[in-house]
């Protein structure tokens, strides 16, 4: 009897106990988890900081290695705009981001539609080919483009493509990234509004026009975000088919300023801050409908 009831009281001491030892382990396991984000938040956060606090030091400060400059040199990024003629460069980086943009939207929302929302013989062969495509390196297309490029493999219109805007563009106009992501997100569409739109007498082309492209917005800027990107940050391509500067985009312009500025250290992190810029204002105003174009199309997790 003596012994039953000291295996009750312990039973309810164990009771009175578990809810504060759950709370304190559930506790300490979230602050393991906020010490990890914290830790990975500064390893990433850390070189861009050092980049824009270098930015605005003097030289000397750069050879001491400083992590703060003593008073912020903002003509900094006049000087590296200047001398390393980053109007130009800048120009033609917004031209050719915009020219594949366009292109890029324009196949990549006929050919998402096409694979989610019509049926033809062959369509999920194609599609899985096109796919496959995702897995080869980028470093084994180039010479391929190149030759295509120059009109070696088929003949262009007006002869080769180099030092020319649609060599910059025309090779990116289309992924399988962002068919891909399309496609992910047609194929969701209920198929009660194609049989309200057939009903009504529409289309393919209506019903994407009308229909799926003003529920897409999300994907279709996710679709924009990710070639904004690619194209402004192009740099192996464009020194490949272009010898003069007329067409050479931003980052080719910063290449060349850090070549010619030398141990200037705190102008060619100016420069780099200027080629961040554009790409920092895009994701901070569209980080919601990018965030919610991910999570839409299936790519989050």
């Amino acid at each position: 009897m003596a012994e039953g009831v000291r295996v009750r009281d312990r039973i309810h001491e164990r009771e009175q106990v578990s809810p504060v030892f759950l709370r304190l382990k559930k506790i300490s396991s979230r602050m393991v988890l906020y010490l990890i984000l914290i830790a990975g938040a500064v390893v990433a956060v850390l070189p861009f900081f050092w980049m824009v606090s270098t930015s605005l030091m003097t030289l000397g400060e750069t050879i001491n290695r400083q992590w703060l400059p003593a008073s912020p040199q903002f003509e900094n990024y006049v000087d590296a705009w200047t001398e390393a003629r980053f109007a130009q460069y800048f120009l033609n980086s917004v031209i050719v981001t915009l020219v594949t943009m366009a292109g890029l939207l324009f196949t990549s929302v006929l050919a998402g539609y096409a694979f989610g929302r019509i049926k033809f013989w062959g369509r999920d062969v194609i599609f899985t080919l096109l796919l496959s495509t995702m897995m080869i390196p980028e470093s084994v297309t180039m010479i391929p483009n190149f030759l295509m490029i120059r009109g070696d493999i088929i003949p262009l219109p007006g002869g080769s493509w180099l030092n020319t805007l649609q060599a910059l563009t025309v090779p990116f106009m289309a992924n399988a990234f962002s068919i891909f992501l399309l496609r992910q997100f047609f194929i969701k569409i209920p198929d009660e509004l194609w049989d309200a739109a057939r009903i009504d007498g529409a289309g393919h082309l209506r019903f994407l026009v009308q229909i799926v492209l003003p529920i897409s917005k999300a994907p279709i800027l996710t679709v924009l975000i990710f070639g904004f990107i690619g194209s402004w940050n192009a740099f192996l391509w464009p020194p490949l088919v272009t010898t003069n500067a007329t067409w050479r985009p931003l980052m080719v312009g910063l290449w060349t300023f850090v070549t010619e500025a030398g141990p200037q250290t705190h102008l060619l992190m100016a420069g780099a801050v200027i080629t961040v810029i554009p790409i920092l204002i895009l994701y901070f105003l569209t980080q919601k409908q990018f965030t919610e174009g991910i999570a839409t199309t299936g790519l989050k997790g």
